[in-house]
């Protein structure tokens, strides 16, 4: 049984909808990029009500008007891999997010999808990127977002409103350093998948994407979660989702440790050290980015979980930016 929240916001979403089409929106594929390896692909993107219909400009949209586009609920997408194609459906909130057979090879690939909907049957498929990560990949990167690859310096509470609904990717400030030091990472091991985590919503996903993009980060798959009830909860749990996550990438690729990076504002740090308490020899190492005195403020204090560097077996790291963890990185084999 659906929580009374998920009953209430799934009639909600039956009446846009039904008024998004008869003032002639029509479903567009927002395509977010995957990841897989050889043999499987996991295609991730957004099935939504736009006047664009299936046109990819819809995908530039920014801040509150992310918001406002309408979710198709339980749509039928074609998705395309190779020359195969698969008829899957999207979730409560038009979500894609499948694991398909796959014969694509290594590295950077594109899979189309398309909408199954007889209103948009001249619509384009659109192209998603997928990730193939090479199986002789024993390294790889998880990094969180807010506070450790973009500073906020906000208070927890009004964060996500106002990087959703406020900010684009130009007024969001890099964490300096960061962006080198991935590169560097991504540069000394070629074909290291690099994963970015975070409790963000998927209608921030396209400026997410530019702004990562823009300050010079490598390219990698947005694992982000969405808003509102589920079965059984009134609100999601931004904790659960990242310990999910980790757990899914674990299954996904058993060959690679992953250097984990965050920040001590959150529960980056409980989560890492129980993940590495928990899978023996699969964490290189944890990275976690110390806030300024400021920003701890507004994040509500720093975390404590001081200790876990004591409880695992793998090495822990400290520091406000990335050149003070390149620096740390150097004394540690990781791989």
């Amino acid at each position: 049984m659906l929580h009374r929240a998920a009953r209430i916001e799934d009639a909600i979403q039956e009446f846009r909808e039904q008024r998004a089409r008869k003032r002639g929106l029509l479903p567009t594929v927002i395509p977010y990029a995957g990841y897989g390896a050889p043999g499987w692909v996991r295609v991730l993107g957004r099935v939504l009500l736009t006047r664009e219909g299936g046109r990819p400009g819809r995908a530039s949209v920014r801040g509150w008007r992310s918001f406002t586009s309408v979710a198709v609920n339980d749509v039928i997408v074609i998705v395309t891999v190779g020359s195969t194609e698969h008829r899957v459906t999207a979730d409560r909130g038009g979500v894609i997010d499948v694991r398909l057979d796959s014969d694509l090879p290594i590295g950077w690939q594109t899979v189309s999808i398309r909408t199954d909907d007889p209103m948009s049957d001249d619509a384009p498929a659109v192209e998603a990127p997928v990730y193939i990560v090479d199986p002789d990949s024993g390294f790889g990167i998880v990094s969180d977002i807010d506070d450790t690859v973009m500073v906020t310096a906000l208070p927890r509470p009004f964060l996500a409103a106002w990087n959703t609904f406020v900010l684009d990717e130009h007024a969001r400030t890099p964490t300096p350093g960061m962006a080198v030091l991935y590169d560097r990472l991504a540069s000394q091991r070629p074909g290291a998948p690099i994963i970015y985590l975070s409790t963000g919503a998927w209608n921030v996903a396209p400026t997410l994407t530019r702004f990562l993009s823009r300050n010079l980060y490598p390219r990698g798959p947005l694992l982000l979660t969405d808003w509102g009830p589920t079965h059984d909860r009134v609100f999601r749990s931004g904790r659960a989702h990242k310990e999910k996550s980790l757990e899914q990438l674990a299954s996904d690729f058993p060959y690679i440790r992953w250097l984990l990076v965050g920040d001590d504002g959150q529960h980056d740090e409980e989560i890492y050290g129980q993940f590495a308490t928990s899978h023996p020899g699969r964490v290189a190492a944890v990275a976690i980015r110390q806030l300024s005195p400021g920003e701890a403020v507004l994040a509500g204090g720093r975390s404590k979980a001081d200790d876990w560097s004591s409880k695992t077996d793998v090495p822990w790291i400290y520091s406000p930016d990335g050149a003070g963890m390149a620096a740390k990185l150097k004394e540690i084999p990781l791989v």
